[in-house]
This record gives C-alpha cells, structure tokens and sequence, in this order.
C-alpha cells in the first residue's frame, strides 16, 4: 500500500543563471585541481602526458554537460540526475542512481573535499595532523587502510556541520555564499594561472618540462593509453559534480533554459581554467617537484616557489575558501536528490518534506552530513576520490544512454533544448565512459569492484523497499 505523501510547501525559486552557472563551477572547482595533478604526473611520467590526461579529461566532460542539456530543460525539477533515469529507463535505475549517489558518489565526493579542505587548514594549523589517534587498521589487499579519528577527519566532519546548518537555513543565504566564493576561487585559480605563467617562470622547470622529457620517445605507445586511462581518476574526480545543478531544478528561476547553458558555461570554463594551471605549475615547477609535492599539495608548492613562505600561506587559505565553496555546493544539490526519492516513496519518509520555515530539504541535509562523516572517518582524500569515480563515470555513461531511449520512446515530448551533434556526439560520450568503465575495472580492480558491488546491492535493497513501504510513486 502506497504511503500518503504528507502536505508541504514549494521550493523557493530562488537561483538565477549566474547563481546556476556559480553552482556549477563551484561545485567543480574545489581541491582537486590543487592535489591531483602529483599524482597523474606519477603514474604517467612525462609532462605532456599530464597535460593528455586534464585535456581528455575535460572534453569527455564536456561531452557529457552538452548531452544533459537536453534532460535538464526537459525535467527541470529536483532530483536532476535521479529523474532522468527514472523517466528514461525505469524507476529502478534512478533508485539505484540515488542509492549510489547516497552512499558513495555524492557523499564520498564531499567527504574527499573535506578531507582536503582540513590538509589545507593544516598549513596554518599544524597540529591538524592527519595520524589517527584513535580506530583501526584493515588490510584489503593492497595496502593497509586506517580507520577512525584524525585531528583532520575530525575538522572535515566540523565543516560538513557547519555547511549544512548553512544550507538548512534557506537556498538564497546558501546561493550568494556559492555565487561569492566562486567568484573568489575564480579569480584565485586565474591569478595563479598568471603568475605561473607571467611572474613564477622557471628556466629549470620549463627546460625540464618542455624540452625532451614533455613527450619522450615511444611515450605514446598503445601500452601507455591504459596507463592514462587510469590517471584520469584524478582529473575527472576533479571535474566531477558538474551535473548537481540540475538537482536544485525546481529552485531556478528559469530552469529549462538556464540549466543547459549553465551546465555547458560552467563546465567550459572550468576545462579551460583546469588546463592552464596545470601548464603554470609546470612553468614553475620542474616534474619531479610536482610529482614529489608535500601531501600532493601542487597549488601551496607553486606559489611558494615565487613567493617563498608567503605565498605557502596566501595559497593554502585560497584553496581553504575554493574547497569550502566547493562543498557548499555539494552538500546544497545533493540533499534535493534523496528528498526526491522520499517523494516517490523510495527514501524515508521525512526527507521529503520541506522545512515549515526555510522551504529547504532539512531532513535530507542532516541525514547526508551524517552518512559523509561517517565517511570522512574511512580513508584519506586519494582513498575516497578513487572510491567514488568508477560509480560517477557508469552513471554518466547510462544515462546518455537513456537519452536514445528517450528519443525512441517519446519522439513527440517537449525538448526546448537539443543535444547539440546528436546522435554522434551523446554516442562519442557513451563509447568514452564506457572504455573509461572498463579500463578502471582492469587498472582499478580494487576500487572499481568495489563500486560495482555497491551499484548491484542497490537491486535486492530497491525490491525490499518496495515489498515495505509501496508501489513507487513516479511523477514526470
């Protein structure tokens, strides 16, 4: 017997373009950018691999922000990612979307940052250390993996707290922090673009980089395209959440005509921003600094090479403010997914209600900042990015499928944007993160496996749902 959906108010329309498009890069722009990039240049070895890696990495994305314009505009209502699947394939793939979303993809994602965002604060606050003091070691096979506190784990889960009091408190208070820190880590990320190409110009780095070490021969051999493949996990995590304004739908003011352009804006620009750091770090850094940088924090190590100590510090508190922006924007769009779920009988109950007074998802945001600390608890930042990717890529790659199947089952519906190069370019963006899938579970098995498990949990959870609670309650 179906639940009777209890009486609420509506969502405050509160989010414009810029708002939209400030979600977008906000939610994208976070500390990835001023991490991953040691990492990537580990794996693959030669600079103009780095650069291979954040360039593919960037038109893949932007592939998929072009292929979602035309989902958005036709289901411009909360819940974004979750309702595409649901009405374009069935209400099981939504679920297990937002089942996925819950338990690793959105949650791990805010986690990471805030995992960061502490690794950051921890310039200026030493004793923020990263040593557990108190949890457990568990072996998987590849490493030991420490569990329990952290003087940073404990800051990270004091800024999910702190956000998500924030967020409860209104979407327009939550909108202008968005719109004014991403307009500071713009800015942030551009200056150091600048003064990395202008100011912070190395003669040792740039012989270094740009000479016969940039590609060195046989570099491009087809043994090495699985090699990048794997270092993508870095970049794409980093790129990652550029979908999540589609999940605040029904707070845009116009959302079948800002969500595509703010999905397609946003993403640009940060793939172009993306790019130039990394050709500034290296400008200032030779390859083997970047690959070595203290707990991978390229972004401090660039600046204080110009700067000295200084510009350690004026780059650790900018990226401080770039990932507490991010997470702003996470913890915002992520909550409206489970509240749509609840809407549809498919979560509990009291996430789909509104708060009386600030019209905001309060239940969904409290049981998400719950879930992320427990998460933030499991692993360092490279554990849980790793975690969350393979699952984020499989349901990009489905639901541009769902966009054919769309085409194919509602060839009449309202689409006041198409997705420009149909059918070859949402194709091109299927046959990408469909390799990408597959190469992860050959390069990654530990953590792909892992989510793959998690996505297939999901099927006997989703049944079980409905034998309890109802028949799910799908709306277009």
């Amino acid at each position: 017997m179906a639940t009777t959906q209890q009486p609420q108010t509506e969502f405050v329309r509160a989010i414009s373009r810029l708002d939209a498009t400030a979600l977008v890069v906000g939610s994208m722009i976070g500390s990835g950018i001023f991490i991953v990039s040691a990492d990537i240049l580990r794996q693959v070895h030669a600079p103009g691999l780095l650069l291979l890696v954040w360039t593919i990495s960037g038109i893949v994305t932007l592939m998929g922000a072009l292929t979602y314009g035309e989902l958005s505009a036709m289901f411009p209502s909360a819940g974004g990612q979750y309702v595409y699947l649901r009405e374009s394939i069935s209400p099981l793939f939504g679920y297990l979307y937002g089942w996925t979303l819950f338990t690793v993809i959105q949650t791990g994602t805010i986690a990471a940052v805030a995992v960061a965002l502490a690794r950051f604060t921890a310039v200026f606050v030493p004793a923020l250390s990263p040593d557990v003091f108190l949890g457990t070691t568990i072996n998987l096979g590849s490493g030991p993996l420490q569990v329990g506190l952290s003087p940073q784990r404990i800051f990270a889960i004091a800024s999910v707290i702190l956000l998500t009091w924030i967020n409860v408190r209104g979407v327009k208070t939550a909108a202008v922090i968005q719109t004014t820190l991403t307009t500071v880590k713009v800015a942030t990320l551009a200056g150091l673009i600048l003064l990395g190409v202008l100011v912070g110009r190395n003669a040792e780095a740039i012989a270094a980089n740009f000479g016969a070490n940039f590609l060195p021969p046989g570099s491009l051999t087809l043994a090495v395209w699985p090699v990048i493949g794997a270092a993508m996990v870095g970049s794409l995590f980093s790129m990652d959440a550029w979908n999540n304004v589609g999940f605040a739908g029904s707070e845009i003011k116009n959302p079948k005509r800002d969500l595509p352009i703010a999905m397609a804006a946003g993403t640009l620009t940060v793939t172009v921003l993306y790019c130039l750091a990394n050709v500034a770090y290296l400008a200032t850094l030779p390859h083997d600094a970047i690959a070595a940088a203290p707990q991978d924090r390229v972004g401090t190590a660039a600046l204080q090479a110009m700067f000295g100590t200084p510009g350690l510090y004026i780059m650790a508190a900018a990226i401080m403010i770039s990932t507490f922006g991010c997470n702003n924007g996470l913890i915002l769009s992520g909550a409206r997914v489970y509240y749509a779920m609840a809407r549809d009988n498919l979560f509990f109950k009291s996430t789909g209600t509104l708060h009386p007074t600030y019209r905001t998802p309060a239940v969904a945001l409290v049981v998400q900042a719950i879930w992320t600390s427990v998460l933030c608890l499991s692993g360092t930042y490279g554990e849980l990015l790793n975690y969350v990717i393979f699952a984020a890529l499989l349901f990009y790659m489905i639901t541009a499928i769902g966009l054919f199947l769309l085409r194919a089952k509602r060839p009449t519906a309202e689409r006041p944007v198409r997705a420009p190069g149909y059918p070859l370019l949402p194709a091109l963006y299927v046959i990408a993160t469909g390799a990408l899938c597959v190469n992860l579970l050959f390069q990654q098995t530990r953590y792909a496996g892992l989510g793959l498990i998690i996505v297939a949990l999901g099927v006997p959870v989703y049944f079980v749902w409905k034998a309890v609670v109802g028949p799910v309650s799908a709306r277009a």
